[in-house]
């Protein structure tokens, strides 16, 4: 059997997002993991609604703090690895299992995976490391097969807190989130803490979830910020943590052109005015001046659960993988046929509608229990595609479900280096 897991949620103000992808780990090729769902209570009631609050640990928070919510999952964490997922993400059918696979070496401590965006071609997060000052360093890491890596240089790998495992006494060790960071650099502030032992970090592509980018406190459904606040209280928390003194200011000038920048962007987009800018550097300013005056303390070791292992029930393993294809008139018919199909329990499986036009692709996870991927028989579904190329229908058909079994098929296996 395989070795148990837990994988914790956070959700607060978001019932739709949980609402939509609870129902996708019913789908988990890794059948031994048991759910923990730390949420507000409309988070709790829709645990109820799905028929699942005696199948997961439910456990009520209300406050806009991702780590002290995480530690309370933690609490109620009784497996030895320990897997996070946020309530806006969509799990592919073999996440879990190539997530918790690298940590059958013994020196492998954290591990995550590729994160897809909210139109489910296009990637939010690959490999990526993180310095003394918490900024990003793009890695160069293979799109197929798990990696290794040791901290070196001051650099980290960053695990991204919507696709990442633990072990769970390496973490419990460190005294698992700090608190003082209440949604930003969380986990980042987490894989430094923990790199002093020199353990290693895997980094598995095909370990996949879609992330829907939600709204939250400090940003708006399109993604601009609403305020700069905790970006900058976090960033200060993280310097006093981590960066040497000599090096703060300098880093504190690259957060502010950036959170700059950051904002330019948007507004060229449409999402922001020129007014906006003001309040929102202002914000970044109180952020920072809080941080700095941050009262830190040291985080105590975590206990172990003070829960058993609640296994998640699963249905029948699916034994095959299904592209459904439609054009625009038969989707209903084959919308219901997909239903039917993935309610069986004996496919993994996919509708693919194709238009005849050069629309892009998106894909999502229909509660109904299968994946869609919708756009244009002649339109590009990755972002190396050109806007318009030619296709027969079955030759589009082929190269689409092969693309798509590299990380929804649980039987593509990924090589080691």
């Amino acid at each position: 059997m395989s070795e148990q897991a837990s994988v914790i949620i956070v959700s607060r103000h978001r019932p739709d997002e949980l609402r939509r992808n609870l129902p996708a780990f019913r789908f988990q090729t890794h059948r031994n993991f048991e759910l923990i769902l730390v949420a507000d209570p409309a988070g709790l009631a829709v645990a109820r609604d799905l028929n699942l609050s005696e199948r997961i640990k439910l456990v009520e928070y209300d406050e806009a703090n991702i780590s002290a919510a995480r530690n309370l999952g933690l609490a109620q964490a009784a497996a030895p690895l320990i897997a996070f997922i946020d309530d806006d993400a969509t799990p592919e059918p073999p996440w879990l299992e190539r997530l918790l696979a690298p940590f059958a070496d013994e020196a492998v401590t954290a591990s995550t995976g590729f994160t897809r965006g909210r139109n489910g071609i296009s990637y939010q997060w690959q490999g990526v490391a993180s310095d003394e000052t918490g900024a990003d360093v793009p890695l160069e890491v293979p799109g197929d097969a798990v990696s290794l890596h040791p901290p070196a240089n001051g650099r980290v790998v960053k695990t991204h807190g919507t696709n990442c495992a633990f072990r769970r006494r390496a973490l419990a060790v460190v005294g698992g989130f700090d608190p003082a960071f209440r949604f930003f650099l969380d986990e980042t502030d987490v894989n430094h803490r923990m790199a002093r032992a020199g353990r290693l970090t895997a980094i598995s592509p095909l370990a996949q979830v879609q992330h829907g980018y939600a709204a939250n406190a400090t940003r708006a459904a399109n993604r601009a910020p609403t305020d700069l606040t905790q970006i900058g209280r976090s960033a200060a928390v993280f310097l006093r943590r981590h960066c040497p003194e000599a090096k703060r200011e300098n880093a504190l000038e690259a957060l502010r052109l950036a959170q700059q920048k950051r904002l330019e962007n948007h507004r060229a987009e449409g999402r922001l005015i020129e007014a906006d800018f003001a309040p929102l550097m202002q914000g970044l300013a109180a952020g920072i001046t809080e941080g700095m005056g941050e009262t830190l303390a040291d985080l105590p070791p975590l206990p172990e659960a003070d829960q058993p292992f609640l296994p998640f029930p699963q249905g029948p393993q699916p034994s095959s993988y299904a592209v459904i294809s439609c054009t625009l008139l038969g989707t209903r018919r084959k919308m219901a046929e997909a239903k039917r199909l993935a309610a069986s329990g004996d496919a993994i499986v996919t509708l693919l509608r194709l238009s005849r036009t050069p629309r892009r692709h998106k894909g999502w996870f229909d509660p109904g229990g299968f994946w869609v991927q919708r756009g244009g028989l002649f339109g590009a579904s990755d972002r190396t595609d050109p806007p318009f190329r030619w296709w027969r229908r079955p030759d589009r058909i082929k190269r689409e479900t092969l693309k798509i079994a590299a990380f929804r098929h649980p039987n593509v296996k990924l090589p080691r280096i």
